[in-house]
């Protein structure tokens, strides 16, 4: 009998997933609480790496097509301090982590699928195991199932994590101010000379400026600070963007003014963003028919990119193991335990580099850290970057 597979999260990772399965003959249900794939704006650029992201991809025979969506000419980093002198730029150098917007990549994903692999509007809200050990889904006033495996891909905030885990992500300290420069190349041409092609930083007196390069000409800059979240509710009122880019200069100031031009020329589109990380090597007991991929059983700070990469790779190393047992649920169920053991320990490593990148920000040796990260990122050691 065919394998019952409920995918929860229509994100890369869930996705990915649905495809490596759809290319070995294996359907999947994929529930997303969102109404529809234009609902709204995926997130920033993206960097894929060879032996993650980029795998995945060709597990799921979408190489050519990402080739298509890729921008290999946006991988550059440059350092400032923050009187605007410029430390550090790698924009010379060979890269090989090409960039994507997240969503044209969640675009190209969703067109690999076959017509209704994706379920709209279902957000998770409950399971219920039945006695066979298969599991029910409640999407609001909605039923789904019954399924043999069930694979929360739902991020940070995940619905199914609790099945398994007792832990919630933890608030880092960290949060982010995002806000976005609209058609930078035409409109304003200093502020893309400053970016590059790629990313550019400065980091000083406590606080950072990130601002990465997105496609047709779109900038998507972080303001960020290590504060309580209530801190930055009162000091940023997002329903008054003239009142968050005046409150922008004022805590920026003694930065160069070409970094606080960067909060004028922002569009009104401001967004707080808290980062939370689950605790370093994150793993529970089996439960039969259920597991986790991606930000829902590993979520980490965006320090090191890694983010989306151990999500596709999650979704390449689980659809492996299931296609490996395609014809044998029961094998499949135990194969997914070993494919979790694996990923316990194949994220340590960059959850490790995360927590240590954010916990070191902002520090009074922060901006030195920062250069040095990025120098050991060409010794083929590590990156400092925001995914």
């Amino acid at each position: 009998m065919a394998m019952r597979i409920a995918i929860i999260g229509g994100g890369p990772g869930g996705l990915t997933l649905a495809r490596i399965l759809h290319q070995h003959g294996i359907r999947a249900s994929v529930f997303e609480r969102e109404p529809d794939p234009l609902f709204r704006p995926q997130g920033g650029t993206l960097d894929l790496h060879e032996d993650s992201g980029l795998l995945a991809l060709r597990a799921a025979g979408l190489s050519e097509a990402f080739r298509k969506i890729a921008r290999a000419e946006d991988q550059g980093s440059r350092l400032y301090d923050k009187a605007g002198t410029l430390l550090y730029d790698d924009g010379h150098l060979a890269q090989d982590r090409p960039e994507v917007d997240r969503t044209a990549l969640r675009a190209m994903l969703l067109d690999a699928l076959p017509a209704g692999t994706v379920i709209w509007n279902h957000g998770l809200d409950d399971l219920q195991q039945d006695a066979d050990g298969s599991w029910r889904l409640r999407c609001g006033d909605k039923r789904a199932g019954p399924f043999d495996l069930v694979v929360g891909a739902d991020g940070t905030w995940s619905r199914v994590r609790p099945w398994l885990s007792p832990y919630a992500p933890q608030y880092s300290g960290v949060c982010f101010l995002e806000f976005g420069i609209d058609d930078a190349d035409r409109l304003h041409p200093e502020l893309a000379r400053l970016v590059g092609r790629g990313k550019c930083g400065v980091e000083a007196d406590g606080k950072a400026i990130i601002v990465q390069r997105n496609g047709n000409g779109h900038f998507r800059g972080y303001a960020i600070f290590r504060v309580p979240v209530a801190w930055m509710t009162r000091k940023f009122d997002l329903a008054r963007p003239d009142q968050v880019r005046a409150a922008l200069a004022a805590e920026f100031a003694g930065f160069a003014e070409i970094f606080l031009a960067l909060f004028r020329a922002s569009n009104d589109n401001f967004a707080l963003r808290p980062i939370h990380a689950l605790p370093v090597g994150h793993c529970w007991q089996p439960r039969r028919g259920l597991t986790l991929i991606g930000d829902a059983a590993h979520v980490m700070s965006p320090f090191g990119g890694d983010g989306v990469n151990n999500a596709m790779l999650d979704a390449a190393e689980l659809g492996a193991a299931l296609a490996a047992h395609r014809d044998s649920p029961h094998a499949a169920l135990t194969a997914v335990n070993a494919f979790e053991q694996a990923m316990f320990v194949r994220t340590v490593p960059s959850a490790t580099g995360a927590a240590d990148a954010i916990a070191t920000l902002l520090s009074h040796d922060g901006q030195a850290l920062t250069l040095e990260m990025y120098r050991s990122h060409h010794a083929g050691t590590a990156e400092l970057t925001v995914s």
